[in-house]
């Protein structure tokens, strides 16, 4: 695997959650400038069309947004890898953990397999559940599917019940989670108090649903790698190497007294169209850490820290067909053996 597409996720994750300050002014959200139009470009690499996870080739993503009363803001976002039957055609995928407090449902299996078989969804902490019924009926209901009885959904939280939502009230449904996935485009990606994100907080400021994309050089395969994270988290809160944070007084540890906390967790989902393997996705999905902690995350104790890396490169979908091959392994002598370990 190229090392510039491993670079590319660092620098990429960093300039997806460095969008954080703007999402905290009152400006309707198509007339908020993102950060690159604010002069805030980290890296070298030119981004895609859309600047989003949706430049990559058969993403989609969508979302539902909760907001009632003074006492919900809340809702999902759901990331589709392909616009097919993804229980039939699977995508490679990998899940890395940064810091493990939190309930990201399917991990095991995805990292047991290296496989992902339905729409990622992103909902709060204690809609997990409702996550994972609206995935799982979405994918029963599917042409081709009559006979599935095992259905392993990806759902990631963060958990929004700090300041703006009453997460206790568990408003979220599996009707949401289906809207999210059935209304799902290849078009611009909303951002910021939306889906997943209208709840969150980051740094002290108002965080969100945050994406953003890089195009590799043609020499160097002329891929391209997107990113979607639901940022909940904090520390000191640092922009392109500058201590933002620390300037503005508001930051982790600034005193004894501060209620500030870095606590809340950060969702960073990952997608190329580069022909990797699971094993090289859970190396990318590694890098997505680096450009979380470049916005100055500590990744402290009660953060459940996050990312999930596939491919929809249709030269490593794992169709019903490719999963039937048997691959030919040579059966090799003792002697044969014994030789080649010494």
């Amino acid at each position: 695997m190229s090392h510039r597409l491993l670079q590319t996720v660092q620098v990429l994750t960093t300039a997806t959650l460095i969008l954080l300050p703007s999402l905290s002014t009152a400006q309707a959200p198509e007339n908020r400038p993102r950060a690159r139009d604010l002069g805030l470009a980290p890296g070298i690499l030119r981004p895609g069309n859309l600047n989003a996870i949706t430049d990559v080739s058969g993403v989609r993503v969508g979302h539902v947004t909760l907001i009632e009363g003074d006492s919900i803001r809340t809702g999902v976002t759901a990331i589709l890898p392909h616009a097919g039957n993804i229980f039939q055609d699977k995508v490679p995928a990998a899940v890395v953990v940064g810091n493990g407090f939190g309930k990201f449902a399917g991990s095991t299996q995805v990292q047991e397999l290296g496989e992902i078989e339905t729409p990622i969804v992103l909902t709060n902490t204690l809609s997990v559940a409702e996550g994972m019924a609206g995935a799982v009926e979405w994918v029963l209901g599917l042409k081709g599917n009559e006979t599935v009885r095992s259905v392993n959904a990806v759902v990631g939280e963060t958990n929004d019940g700090g300041f703006l939502n009453d997460i206790r009230q568990r408003r979220v449904t599996k009707d949401d989670v289906k809207k999210a996935i059935t209304t799902a485009t290849n078009g611009p990606v909303e951002e910021g108090n939306v889906g997943a994100g209208t709840g969150t907080h980051a740094f002290g400021w108002k965080g969100g649903i945050g994406s953003s994309s890089r195009v590799l050089p043609k020499k160097s395969g002329g891929y391209t790698v997107g990113v979607l994270v639901q940022t909940n988290y904090g520390g000191i809160l640092t922009m392109d190497g500058a201590p933002v944070g620390k300037k503005l007084g508001q930051y982790l540890l600034k005193d004894v007294e501060s209620q500030y906390t870095a606590d809340g967790s950060v969702i960073v989902v990952i997608a190329t169209d580069a022909p990797l393997s699971d094993r090289n996705l859970e190396r990318l999905a590694r890098r997505g850490f680096n450009g979380v902690a470049a916005t100055g995350s500590p990744f402290s104790n009660g953060s459940g820290d996050y990312a999930v890396a596939f491919s929809t490169s249709p030269g490593v979908l794992r169709t019903a067909e490719r999963r039937r091959v048997v691959s030919a392994i040579e059966d090799l002598p003792k002697a044969t053996l014994i030789k080649v370990h010494h």
